[in-house]
């Protein structure tokens, strides 16, 4: 079975809920892949799952093959799921480069879909002769009837890619499709409707944080999770553009901070630059620039392995990425070091005075319902108790606690407050091992009404969301939450947690 079968279901899932009127019309695919057998196979009955790219050029058309003999019909590149296919999506990059010669390399994904396919088509094919028979004579018994669900995935076609010759055997020629004269009703009126460009843009966002007297903080990656973008390698902090972020400015932002609890004050756009993704699609990665000069292990590392200043002449000698150390050096000759050593501090407006620490503010949902408050099962390899119940958390950004909240709410659980329905019932302050972590301020917040039932919506952070009798609550749960859920019900507003000096 292709391992791309398992990435169908969610696939589904997610478009069903962007298009909730389909959801009749694609209930036998929905019953299929929960079906024991595999759908993808290519005789698989009474519905067989293929995958096809939409493949989009600068001019806003979108790549068509036709057949020779087809009497004018034109197809767009795919077929059929194959065993080697990690991904449906990989489908689509495979049959394109097999049947046009354009590599995985020339074809970016959009910021607007990205692994998700813009539609499923369903349509149905009629009986056919097996070989050795006639339609006319049936001298053996026809293959019956049955039903194609094909997933469609854009990919916008590179400036540079080369030209397009056909080399599927029975292809005679391409053609170029403006979105209105599409075959396919359904795909020409959501193409039009996204207003999907061919202008490539960045869909990543990373950062070039260095101290201005020559060093770099480098992020090296976990080199156990092979499916990850450059598992152990040093690289650069930064990730994808999300739903929530307006800009990329905002996905960087938010990135520093999930990743490693790091604000780097005035960030500024440096240069887009074009790496190749884990399928092998050119990914256009916006890159920013920032000064920090502060202690990387005092950092709240939530990915990878470490986070470490680096100097220039060391990047030939660590396992990196040819276009990471490229880029960073280009970098570095632009921004000659000023030759003053750097303290541990850092230099100007970024030190503290002496005795004075910044202290990280945590925002935390504390709902009830029948006596019985909202918990969730961190999930085993979160960097913060990993296998232990804790309320809805997030930490604040650039932004109000009350508005991080509300983020935080959606994003985790898919739970929708108001602002104005929150108050503040109870503040922790604390210092938690192992020390020197920054003191942290943990604001929990009632919310009196909200829509929504919790749902899992980040499954890599989030294992289960239970509601728990308050009088007895689960184990193990984070410390300082059962404090504040005892000191809430007992009426207290305050509680003073571990503090490690």
């Amino acid at each position: 079975m292709p391992p791309a079968l398992t990435r169908l279901r969610p696939l589904l899932a997610a478009y069903l809920d962007r298009n909730p009127g389909e959801r009749s019309a694609l209930a036998g695919l929905s019953a299929a892949l929960e079906a024991e057998g595999d759908p993808t196979g290519t005789t698989a009955l009474p519905s067989h799952i293929t995958c096809s790219a939409v493949v989009i050029d600068r001019h806003q058309r979108v790549l068509h093959l036709r057949p020779e003999e087809s009497g004018g019909l034109l197809l767009r590149p795919g077929g059929p799921v194959e065993a080697a296919d990690d991904t449906p999506l990989a489908t689509a990059l495979r049959k394109v480069e097999e049947e046009t010669g354009i590599a995985a390399s020339f074809l970016v994904r959009t910021p607007e879909f990205r692994d998700g396919p813009i539609d499923v088509g369903v349509h149905d094919v009629v009986p056919q002769p097996v070989e050795g028979g006639t339609a006319e004579t049936e001298p053996v018994e026809n293959r019956p009837g049955h039903r194609h669900y094909d997933f469609r995935f854009v990919l916008r076609l590179a400036d540079d890619a080369p030209h397009l010759a056909p080399r599927a055997e029975g292809v005679a020629d391409t053609a170029w499709l403006p979105f209105e004269e599409v075959p396919c009703p359904t795909l020409s009126a959501k193409l039009t409707a996204s207003a999907a460009g061919g202008a490539i843009v960045p869909v990543n966002a990373s950062a070039i944080v260095h101290d201005g007297r020559g060093r770099y903080l480098l992020h090296l990656r976990d080199a156990n999770k092979p499916w990850i973008w450059e598992p152990g390698c040093w690289s650069l902090l930064g990730g994808g553009r999300e739903p929530q972020d307006r800009t990329l400015r905002d996905t960087i932002v938010r990135e520093l901070s999930e990743e490693a609890g790091l604000t780097v004050a005035g960030l500024e756009p440096y240069a887009v630059e074009n790496v190749t993704g884990t399928d092998g699609t050119r990914v256009p990665i916006q890159l920013f620039t920032g000064l920090w000069s502060g202690d990387p292990n005092r950092l709240r590392l939530t990915e990878g392995v470490m986070l470490a200043w680096v100097t220039p002449e060391k990047f030939p000698h660590m396992t990196m990425l040819g276009t990471t150390r490229a880029l960073l050096e280009r970098h570095a000759a632009e921004h000659p070091a000023s030759g003053e050593e750097p303290s541990a501090d850092g230099p100007g407006p970024a030190a503290e005075p002496s005795g004075r620490l910044l202290h990280v503010v945590g925002v935390h949902l504390y709902l009830e319902r029948d006596d019985r408050v909202l918990l969730g099962l961190r999930h085993p390899d979160s960097a913060y108790a990993g296998r232990t119940w804790h309320v809805l958390a997030g930490h604040c950004e650039a932004e109000t606690a009350t508005e991080c909240l509300v983020r935080e709410a959606y994003e985790e659980a898919g739970l929708v407050i108001d602002p104005a329905d929150v108050e503040l019932v109870h503040t922790v302050h604390l210092r938690e091992r192992p020390a020197p972590s920054p003191p942290r301020l943990q604001l929990f917040f009632r919310a009196r009404r909200w829509e929504g039932t919790p749902e899992l919506r980040e499954p890599d952070k989030c294992l289960a969301w239970q509601w728990w009798n308050a009088e007895d609550l689960p184990e193990p749960i984070v410390p300082y939450a059962r404090a504040a859920i005892e000191g809430i019900r007992a009426g207290r507003t305050y509680t003073e947690g571990e503090w490690v000096r």
